[in-house]
């Protein structure tokens, strides 16, 4: 691994080209022109892509599902180790990107919300500023994408076969896989626009890996024959972690067996269990599905015949996860390749920040957890990759603490914009060039999620990240704290509120969290409260969307509640 200062021997290299640098009369002014041209932007983000699933984060799961392109970009440029959201959710998380602003100023909390496009954004400052701008894939705020030159989105979530794009004058559907068609999308914008003398801005936003985890046709079968490492915590009671206790995101207890898991209601049969949104299937054409039946009946049809109950039951339905969300994953790993390998070709590399994120981290069984939203590392850590040949060495590796909250200030940074004093990010930047070491950067982040009573039933709750400790309120319908000590507890399953050996590091915590709040504007319209019947009701309902008996979630008619 490569340290993140100049060595003896870089400098000792460096000598003569200095010499001869000073012996030409006529190259210093060419290369400061050059040296002066403005870096383009290539940024690539996946849906709910868990840095677990990806290779060059190390994780025993990504060793047998490897992402050789997508490492590509940590290879000759910055992994970042604790890089983390500030509302793990998808549309939260983009408008964040977006505004450089936490959710509760940049107006967009929860999904179903409706993002301000007038507000400024990062691809209006540089659209302004001389900047190409454009968006292709994933979009999900609601509206029109406002401050891009190009664009061409994803309709809501999106499927993944033969999705619905909608542009600014129409919405029609593209025959094909998602996530291909999206890299064609930004793989034509390129190649259209690659003799302009403007520098560019890119967004290659894919639905994958989002639920519900369907393969490109040529993946189906992809790891049919390889067992992934299941997590240690996989079986977890949640000891002393009430809101984990009552959430609805269980893998073999609230996946939908035939949306989900895709699971066949008999030996013989195609057709799926319990399956309340039939579009993603529906919406293939039959070539389409005859591909897919042919790849799944036998595999549907060994399951019938090994009749599993219990624990056996639970671990098939964690492999079946975590074989089609890695299959799924392939198709994005040749799209980036093929973007890198553009860039290259075409010499574009040289100038070009290119980045890979996603819009939140995810479970891949730990705690028993799909999906993402609570404040445990999974879904707080996102994975970050950034290549810049110019001012970040190959294989360097940032421990800072960094935030979504930090990307668009960082790209006005680079593209010579002054920061607007309203983000409330900070340019990474000075991480690059050894400016500020990893430790002075940030020595706090700070979490908020509100989506309650919703999918999944997540309690509301907020809290603080240092390098060492967690603090996380849960509220609405419970008042809980959580404290860990992550470098004692990595998985995060010692709750150590109100232990008399944590005391200090408890009032400290708690003394930070005050801090942030009000760095960020925080104001108790943030912990406004449902009424009881609301969170009952949604229980009762998401109870029977999952095919369980509702009547679990006493005080009412749940039927009515489903007509609702």
């Amino acid at each position: 691994m490569i340290v993140r200062q100049k060595t003896l021997k870089n400098l000792l290299f460096a000598l003569p080209l200095l010499a001869m640098s000073f012996s030409c009369k006529t190259e210093p002014q060419k290369e400061e022109v050059k040296e002066a041209k403005r870096p383009n932007i290539v940024f690539i983000m996946t849906d709910d892509h868990a840095a677990q699933a990806i290779s060059a984060y190390g994780h025993p799961v990504s060793q047998l599902a490897p992402t050789p392109n997508i490492d590509r970009i940590a290879q000759k440029g910055a992994r970042f180790i604790n890089n983390f959201c500030t509302n793990s959710i998808c549309g939260p998380s983009r408008a964040v990107i977006l505004t450089g602003k936490h959710s509760h100023i940049n107006g967009f909390r929860m999904n179903g919300e409706v993002f301000d496009g007038s507000q400024p954004t990062l691809p209006k400052f540089l659209k302004e500023a001389g900047y190409q701008t454009a968006l292709f894939g994933k979009w999900h705020l609601h509206g029109q994408p406002e401050g891009f030159d190009d664009w061409h989105v994803l309709v809501d979530q999106g499927n993944y076969y033969n999705p619905d794009f909608m542009t600014e004058t129409d919405t029609s559907r593209i025959e094909g896989y998602a996530t291909d068609i999206i890299t064609e999308m930004g793989l034509d914008w390129l190649k259209k626009n690659k003799s302009s003398e403007k520098p560019f801005l890119l967004m290659v936003q894919h639905k994958a890996p989002h639920r519900n985890w369907m393969p490109a046709p040529r993946h189906l079968n992809l790891y049919d024959s390889v067992t992934f490492p299941l997590p240690k915590t996989y079986f977890s009671d949640h000891e002393g972690q009430v809101a984990a206790q009552q959430q609805l995101q269980t893998i073999y207890e609230d996946m939908y067996e035939g949306h989900d898991l895709k699971m066949s209601i008999e030996k013989g049969s195609d057709s799926l269990r319990h399956n309340p949104w039939k579009t993603d299937f529906e919406r293939m054409t039959k070539a389409q599905r005859d591909i897919w039946n042919k790849a799944y009946r036998p595999k549907n049809d060994a399951f019938h015949e090994a009749n599993l109950t219990g624990k056996a039951l639970a671990e098939w339905k964690g492999q079946r996860y975590l074989r089609d969300y890695l299959a799924t994953v392939a198709s994005v790993d040749e799209g980036v390749g093929k973007i890198l390998d553009y860039l290259e070709e075409e010499g574009l590399d040289e100038n070009t920040i290119i980045v890979y994120t996603t819009d939140q981290g995810f479970y891949l069984g730990e705690k028993g957890f799909f999906d993402k939203r609570f404040m445990y590392e999974e879904s707080l850590a996102m994975p970050l990759l950034v290549q810049y040949p110019k001012e970040i060495e190959p294989g360097t590796e940032i421990n800072a603490l960094t935030q979504n909250l930090d990307f668009a200030p960082t790209f006005l940074d680079f593209a010579g914009v002054e920061i607007p004093s309203e983000m409330q990010g900070k340019s990474l930047r000075p991480l690059f060039n050894n400016a500020i070491a990893d430790e002075d950067f940030r020595n706090a982040v700070y979490y908020h999620y509100y989506d309650f009573p919703a999918f999944h039933m997540v309690k509301r709750h907020y809290g603080v990240r240092t390098e060492r400790y967690k603090l996380m309120h849960f509220y609405d319908d419970i008042d809980e704290w959580e404290l860990y000590d992550l470098q004692a507890d990595p998985l995060e399953e010692n709750n150590l509120y109100n232990s008399k050996e944590y005391a200090e590091v408890q009032k400290q915590l708690h003394q930070t969290l005050d801090s942030l709040q009000q760095q960020y504007r925080v104001t108790e319209k943030e912990f406004e409260q449902n009424p009881p019947e609301k969170v009952r009701k949604a229980y009762r309902v998401f109870a029977k969307l999952a095919g369980e008996d509702p009547e679990h979630y006493p005080d009412g008619d749940h039927q009515g509640d489903m007509d609702q």
